[in-house]
């Protein structure tokens, strides 16, 4: 014990509390001296467990650590410093965290210097923390989801007094702007928008771990996703861990609708959120969905059960028919949006006719695909202390029958798509096949096709021929240079040089002075080769003298040298596109 220092330990009763507004800070990045001479030549890996938002948090965990020096690691067994970042919604999560951490222990042997921390949603719950250290005595340092800005110090308390730090904060949470960033994708961005959750559904942890709702700046929001834009992303999620929530804490009638219109304005050319919670799902926000064309008609809408009484004791707030009308508005006003969702089975007292009409709402929405998980009790939930009279063997037979089901539209879906074409955003090489190009439809397919390496990151239009339900087989419709050349012709038109080339051109074809000069020396020409047949030296001589005074009026004519200018200022990096293209043809 004399080598650990219990800071701070996470407490659920404190974790319940709530307050009208959070503290608003503006990070200062600070890296302490002890830590920037640490770093010097030392590499980092983030081991990343869970949703996006503990995605979005090891990016900006990876943010911190780059500026103060340290360099990403290129495999577990070189990495100097080591950071598992955690998942606690499920039971399964918390096992792979375990073995996950197991795995570090030859970096402490073979490196006494190396210095192994654990993070996230999975500390923030009661004993986890204390779990950890006493079991990996090689774990230097446990924080939670509310202490990542603290990172640096909490690396530079290790390294200064030589001890294991646990620091786990609970409490309802703060907004820190300004925070690092090292994107895991170039071409695919999280934005958070809102953090936390004031639900507090009977089975969930969540409020407990991420602390209450709370808002980010509007303001600071479209700031980050029109860098994004600039710099060239294609897509960007807004995350939250109810989205639908986002703005009801200003109390000002902002709202989630509000938002997302003002990212998609920005030109996005895909836009995502996630995750939506029936009861905060208003007919603004569908309209919204439906009027921009750029927000992608896929909508995660987690159901979690189609029974009535299931749904009040997990404190949904909606029944079934509700959830059901949100669906038929939803396929109203947008026919081609593609519906995904969360559903636990086996929760506390579930009857098979509870279980039934989760069969029948799955059987009558049809779902694209959907998340299916076995009830687990998360420690210091309501629904933990619920007494449950389902056996195992009951729930994994229900568990097998609901797949099938599930599997029946997904199944539909992707054998309709057979013969279509869809958009798909290249993530790069497939995992299972590198000779295959992999990325996601609109609505949020995954498609495998064949094709070169370097339309990662472009938007393509494949045509399905294969359906493995779950992925598809397509082809790509266009050649890929010609693909290239098009987006080409996109990135140039956004290109200083290309945009004053393409102003120039318009006032020089808009100019009536220049275009009478340019008639005038037409004329001219016309002039001299009639008086030249004639044999009408005289005349020809009168013609040529009008052409010359024409054609130096026009050559020194203002918007003729900016077009001639601005052309020859184009003119090099177009030999260089070229080039490029050529490079990428050979």
């Amino acid at each position: 014990m004399g080598r650990k220092v219990y800071k701070s330990l996470p407490d659920m009763s404190k974790a319940r509390n709530r307050v009208d507004l959070p503290l608003i800070k503006a990070e200062e990045i600070l890296v302490p001296e002890r830590v920037k001479n640490f770093a010097k030549g030392r590499t980092y890996l983030i081991k990343t467990f869970g949703c996006q938002a503990n995605v979005r948090d090891s990016e900006i965990m990876a943010g911190y650590l780059e500026k103060a020096g340290f360099c990403k690691a290129t495999d577990e067994t070189s990495a100097s410093l080591v950071i598992v970042n955690t998942c606690a919604v499920r039971e399964n999560a918390e096992e792979k965290v375990y073995g996950e951490i197991g795995k570090f222990k030859a970096n402490h042997t073979r490196d006494k210097s190396f210095v192994m921390a654990v993070c996230g949603c999975m500390m923030q719950e009661e004993k986890a923390a204390e779990k950890i250290v006493s079991t990996y005595p090689y774990v230097n340092i446990v924080f939670g989801t509310h202490n990542i800005s603290n990172l640096l110090n909490l690396i530079d308390e290790h390294l200064g007094r030589n001890k294991d730090i646990v620091d786990v904060i609970s409490y309802p949470g703060d907004i820190v702007e300004n925070l690092p960033s090292i994107r895991l994708d170039p071409y695919k961005a999280y934005v958070n928008i809102a953090y936390g959750c004031d639900k507090f559904c009977t089975y969930c942890i969540v409020p407990y771990t991420r602390g209450r709702e709370r808002s980010r700046q509007k303001e600071e929001i479209i700031a980050e996703c029109k860098q994004l834009v600039e710099e060239g992303y294609q897509e960007i999620t807004l995350l939250g861990q109810n989205v639908n929530s986002y703005g009801k804490d200003f109390h000002d009638g902002t709202s989630f609708a509000s938002i997302l219109e003002e990212v998609a304005k920005l030109g996005i050319p895909r836009l995502r959120f996630m995750t939506s919670h029936p009861w905060d799902f208003d007919d603004k926000m569908i309209d919204i969905i439906a009027k921009y064309p750029n927000i992608m008609h896929f909508i995660h809408l987690p159901v979690q059960s189609g029974s009535d009484d299931v749904l009040r004791r997990m404190g949904r707030r909606y029944d079934q028919a509700q959830y059901l009308d949100l669906v038929r508005r939803i396929k109203e006003r947008i026919p081609d949006c593609a519906l995904s969702t969360d559903i636990i089975v086996g929760f506390p007292d579930e009857t098979e006719e509870d279980f039934q009409a989760t069969l029948d709402v799955c059987e009558k929405v049809g779902y694209d695909s959907a998340f299916t998980f076995i009830y687990s009790p998360r420690k210091g939930t309501p629904a933990a202390a619920m007494k449950d009279d389902v056996d195992a063997a009951t729930k994994h037979e229900r568990f097998t029958r609901l797949v099938k089901v599930i599997e029946k539209s997904v199944t539909a879906h992707a054998e309709a798509m057979i013969g279509k074409t869809y958009k798909v955003l290249v993530d790069g090489p497939s995992k299972k096949d590198e000779n295959l190009l992999s990325g996601y439809t609109e609505s949020n397919k995954l498609v495998h096709f064949v094709g070169p390496s370097y339309l990662k990151g472009k938007i393509v239009e494949v045509k399905i021929n294969q359906s493995h339900t779950y992925s598809m087989i397509g082809e790509l419709v266009d050649d890929p240079l010609l693909i290239m050349a098009k987006e080409v012709g996109r990135e140039l038109s956004n290109e200083p040089l290309a945009k004053a080339y393409f102003e120039a051109k318009r006032a020089y074809e808009e100019d009536e002075s220049a275009s009478k000069l340019r008639q005038q020396i037409e004329d001219a020409q016309k002039e001299m080769v009639a008086y030249a047949n004639k044999g009408d030296d005289e005349g020809h001589a009168k013609a040529k003298k009008a052409y010359l005074e024409a054609k130096t009026l026009y050559e020194n004519h203002p918007v003729v040298k900016n077009f001639e200018t601005a052309k020859e200022d184009l003119e090099p990096l177009l030999v260089q596109v070229a080039s490029l293209i050529n490079e990428r043809k050979e």
